[in-house]
C-alpha cells in the first residue's frame, strides 16, 4: 500500500537530497522549503520546514488598473479605501471598494501618490499625499474634501508625507520625512502642532496603541520611538534602535507587544531628493521601499528584512530574518503576525511563540503586498506592480491545491510509485501526477492521473513530470516523492587526439625540468552531464616528451551520469581488424611504448562502457575512431657521405665539397645539420630547399677551419651530417676528407 509514514533515521538522508543515486531507480524528493516554494499555492501554505498546509483562501476584490496601490484603510462595514500612485502629477487618489468589488473615486488629488489612508472614528477618511504632500480628510460616504495639512506652508516643509493615524478623539497624527518630523493635527481643525522631530532623515511609520501610545518608526537609524499623546508636553522616548537603517512598519498584538519590521544595511545612502520637473512627466529617482521608484523598477533593499517584536516591558528580541522578501507591512489577527513583502508579492504568516519559523500563506498576483486592512472574517491586502485589492480569509480554504514545479529528469524516463510523508497526521489528501516530453505542461502531456492508495498512477514514460496535492479537512504534507527509472542510454566519447612523442604517467608527478605542455585540443559538448564529466579533463595535458612514447586522450559523457571504463583498441591504416591495446582504463588518457607497434600509420578506437553501474546485459558502449597517425622510432638511413676538397682563391679559407643521400622508410626527412672538424652544428638544406619527402638529397660547401692548435696533419679535416626525420629519430654519418 501507499507509505504514509514518520520520519526515521534510514530514511532522513534520502529525503534530504532532492533527487537521489547517480543510476538505477531514482527518487525525486520535494521536502524543503526551497524546493516547495518554487510550486504553486492556491489556497496553500508552505511553512519554513517545508511542511504544506492548508492556508486562507485568497480572493480578488478590485484590479485598479494602475501599477501602485500603496496605502489601504477600511470601515465598519467592510469597505476598503486604497491610496493609489502614479509617476505623473495627478495620480493620487482614493478608491473606495465595496466588499462586492464595486469601487468608487472617492478623492482625486494633483499629487503624485496617496501615501496613507485611515479611517477616523467618525466614518471620514484621511488622505496623505507625497511630494510636497497634503492631508485630506473626507466626509464619511463621500463629499468635498478639506485640506488638514499642507506640507509647503508648514515651518518645516517636509517633502514626503509617509503615514498617518488618527486617534477616537479625533486627533491625526502626520509622519513626515526630509526632516523627520511627527505633527498632530487637532480635531478641532485646529493648526497642525509639531509633536516631535528627530535626527534621523524620515518617519516612516506610525501605530496608535489603544492606551494613546503613539509608536513611530524611523529611517536612517532604525530607531522605534513611543510618546504618550495623553500627557501634554510629553518627550518621545526611544525604545530599540534596530541592527537595520529603515523601519518600514509597526503592528501591535493583543496583550500589548509591538513589532516592527526593519530594511536596509545600516550606512546605505539616504533618501535621495525627488527631482519634479512640472506637472506632468515626473521623474521619480528615490529608492525607499514604499516609494513609487522602489516597486516601479523592482530595485529594492537587496539585504532582505528583519522583524523584531518589543514586548510589553520593553524587551527587544529578534523574531525573524528574511534573505529575500522586503517587508512593507505587518498585521496581527488570530493570534499570529502577518508580513505583506516584495518583491516576490507574498504574504507571510509569523508564529511568535516560535522564533524563525513562519509560513508562506499566500502568493499574490502582483510584485509587492503593501498595505493590510482588517474585514469581515479576513484581511484586505494592496499590492503594486501592479495595483490590486486582495482578501484573505481567517479560515482555511475549502478547496486547498498545490502544484510542484516541473521536474526534469534529464533522461526519457519510467515513472515508478508516489511516496508521501505525513509525520504521523492523518492523510487527508489526494495526489496527482502527469507526465510529458516538453518543458511547458500545456504543450502535449499527459491528463492528471490521481494516484491510488498504493501509490500507483499510470502514467506515460518521458522526460518532464509534475505532481499537485488537494488537501482536505486541514490536513497537511510533510514530504512528497517520485521514483522513476531513467532509459539507460549508451555513452558518446566525444573526441579522441593522438600525440605521438608524450608520455604521461598515471598518478605520478612529472618533473618540471623535462615536461611540456602538450595542448589537446578541446570539443565542447553542449550536453551539461558531458560538461560535468569532462571538467577534469579538458586542461592542457601536462607530459614529459618521450619519443618513443603515444599518448591518446578523449572526452566522454555519459547523458545517465554513470561512471565510464574505457578501452583503447589499434590497427593499422588500411587493415580490417581492430586489436586491443589496453582494456579497463578508469583514465581519460593512456599512454603507450611506441615500440609494440611496428612503423607506420595507425587509428586507435576508444570505447566506452557504463559496465561500472549496469549489470552485463543493461551495459552499453559507445566509441570513436582517431585520426590516423605516424608511430616511427626508426632512425632515417643515411646513404654515402662523399666529401673532398675544393681549389679555393689566394688567401680563403679551405673549402669541403659533400653530397649525400638520406631515406626514412615511415616519415619525411625534417631536417639536417653539420658540423666540421667538431665545430657548431649548422643547419642544412636539402637541394630544393624544402624538405618534405621521405628521399632527400644534400649537395652542400663549408669552409674548413684552420687548426688552432698543433695537429698532426692540418690538410685533414672531419666533416660530419646528422639528419632528423619527423618523428625526431636521428642517424649521422660522417667522413675524413684531406
Amino acid at each position: 500500500m501507499m507509505q504514509r509514514y514518520l520520519l526515521m533515521g534510514c530514511l532522513f538522508p534520502m529525503l534530504l537530497a532532492g533527487v537521489v543515486q547517480a543510476q538505477g531507480t531514482k527518487l525525486w524528493t520535494v521536502d524543503r522549503y526551497d524546493m516547495m516554494e518554487r510550486g504553486t499555492a492556491d489556497g496553500v501554505g508552505i511553512r519554513s520546514d517545508g511542511r504544506l498546509e492548508a492556508g486562507p483562501s485568497k480572493q480578488m476584490v478590485y484590479d485598479t488598473g494602475k501599477s501602485y496601490a500603496w496605502s489601504l484603510a477600511a470601515d465598519r462595514e467592510g469597505n476598503g479605501y486604497v491610496g493609489l500612485g502614479g509617476t505623473t502629477a495627478g495620480s493620487g487618489i482614493v478608491m473606495r471598494v465595496t466588499p462586492n468589488g464595486n469601487a468608487t473615486k472617492l478623492l482625486e488629488t494633483k499629487d503624485l501618490a496617496v501615501q496613507a489612508v485611515a479611517v477616523a472614528r467618525d466614518g471620514s477618511v484621511i488622505a496623505a499625499t507625497s511630494p510636497d504632500g497634503k492631508v485630506y480628510r473626507v466626509p464619511a460616504g463621500g463629499g468635498t474634501a478639506t485640506v488638514l495639512f499642507d506640507a509647503a506652508t508648514s515651518e518645516e516643509k517636509p517633502k514626503y508625507l509617509w503615514d498617518v493615524a488618527a486617534s477616537p478623539n479625533g486627533d491625526v497624527y502626520v509622519a513626515a520625512g526630509a526632516p523627520a518630523v511627527v505633527y498632530k493635527i487637532p480635531a478641532n481643525g485646529g493648526k497642525a502642532q509639531v509633536l516631535f522631530k528627530t535626527a534621523d532623515q524620515h518617519i516612516r511609520c506610525l501605530l496608535l496603541a489603544a492606551d494613546g501610545t503613539l509608536w513611530a518608526g524611523t529611517d536612517g537609524s532604525g530607531v522605534i520611538y513611543r510618546i504618550d499623546t495623553k500627557v501634554s508636553g510629553a518627550k518621545p522616548f526611544a525604545a530599540y534602535a534596530a541592527p537595520r537603517r529603515e523601519i518600514t512598519s509597526l503592528a501591535m498584538d493583543e496583550v500589548g507587544n509591538v513589532y516592527a519590521a526593519g530594511v536596509g544595511a545600516r550606512g546605505s545612502l539616504p533618501l535621495p531628493p525627488l527631482p519634479v520637473t512640472g506637472n506632468v512627466g515626473i521623474t521619480v529617482t528615490f529608492s525607499q521601499p514604499g516609494s513609487t521608484a522602489a516597486a516601479g523598477t523592482n530595485s529594492l533593499i537587496s539585504d532582505g528584512s528583519e522583524i523584531y517584536r518589543i514586548a510589553k516591558d520593553g524587551t527587544p528580541a529578534r523574531l525573524l530574518t528574511m534573505k529575500e522578501d522586503v517587508v512593507y507591512a505587518l498585521t496581527f489577527r488570530k493570534g499570529a503576525l502577518l508580513a505583506a513583502t516584495g518583491n516576490r508579492g507574498r504574504v507571510y504568516r509569523i508564529d511568535p511563540a516560535v522564533p524563525g519559523q513562519f509560513t508562506d500563506i499566500a502568493h499574490l498576483d502582483a510584485a509587492q503586498g503593501m498595505a493590510f486592512a482588517p474585514a469581515k472574517d479576513g484581511l484586505l491586502v494592496t499590492t503594486s506592480n501592479s495595483g490590486k485589492l486582495f482578501r484573505l480569509s481567517d479560515a482555511p480554504s475549502k478547496e486547498s491545491v498545490y502544484t510542484s514545479e516541473v521536474f526534469d529528469a534529464k533522461e526519457y524516463s519510467r515513472w515508478g510509485r508516489m511516496e508521501a510523508r505525513t509525520a504521523g497526521v492523518p492523510a487527508g489528501y489526494d495526489l496527482w501526477v502527469r507526465s510529458g516530453n516538453v518543458q511547458s505542461p500545456v504543450m502535449g502531456w499527459s491528463d492528471w492521473v490521481k494516484m491510488s492508495p498504493e501509490g500507483v498512477a499510470a502514467i506515460p514514460e518521458g522526460r518532464f513530470a509534475q505532481w499537485k496535492a488537494v488537501l482536505h479537512g486541514g490536513s497537511g504534507i510533510d514530504s512528497v516523492g517520485l521514483n522513476y527509472l531513467p532509459r539507460n542510454i549508451a555513452p558518446i566519447v566525444d573526441e579522441i587526439v593522438v600525440q605521438p612523442g608524450a608520455k604521461m604517467a598515471a598518478g605520478a608527478a612529472t618533473p618540471a625540468a623535462t615536461t611540456v605542455q602538450v595542448a589537446f585540443p578541446v570539443t565542447t559538448s553542449a550536453n551539461p552531464a558531458a560538461a560535468f564529466q569532462q571538467d577534469a579533463n579538458t586542461a592542457p595535458l601536462t607530459a614529459q616528451k618521450d619519443k618513443n612514447s603515444v599518448t591518446a586522450r578523449w572526452l566522454a559523457h555519459d547523458d545517465n551520469g554513470d561512471d565510464l571504463m574505457f578501452a583503447i583498441w589499434y590497427r593499422g591504416v588500411g587493415e580490417t581488424n581492430w586489436r586491443l591495446l589496453k582494456d579497463q582504463i578508469r583514465d581519460h588518457y593512456y599512454s603507450f611504448d611506441a615500440s609494440l607497434l611496428p612503423d607506420g600509420n595507425y587509428e586507435l578506437r576508444v570505447v566506452a562502457s557504463d559496465a561500472p553501474v549496469h549489470t552485463d546485459s543493461q551495459t552499453l558502449t559507445g566509441e570513436r575512431i582517431s585520426p590516423a597517425f605516424v608511430v616511427d622510432t626508426t632512425p632515417p638511413v643515411p646513404g654515402t657521405l662523399t666529401a673532398s676538397m675544393v681549389s679555393s682563391r689566394a688567401g680563403a679559407a679551405p673549402r669541403i665539397h659533400a653530397t649525400l643521400d638520406a631515406h626514412d622508410a615511415t616519415s619525411p626527412i625534417a631536417h639536417a645539420e653539420y658540423s666540421v672538424d667538431g665545430g657548431a652544428w649548422q643547419y642544412l638544406e636539402p637541394v630544393g630547399q624544402v624538405s618534405d619527402s621521405q628521399t632527400e638529397h644534400y649537395d652542400f660547401t663549408a669552409e674548413a677551419p684552420q687548426a688552432t692548435t698543433p695537429v698532426t696533419d692540418a690538410k685533414e679535416h672531419v666533416i660530419a651530417v646528422r639528419v632528423y626525420d619527423r618523428c625526431d629519430n636521428m642517424a649521422a654519418v660522417k667522413a675524413v676528407v684531406r
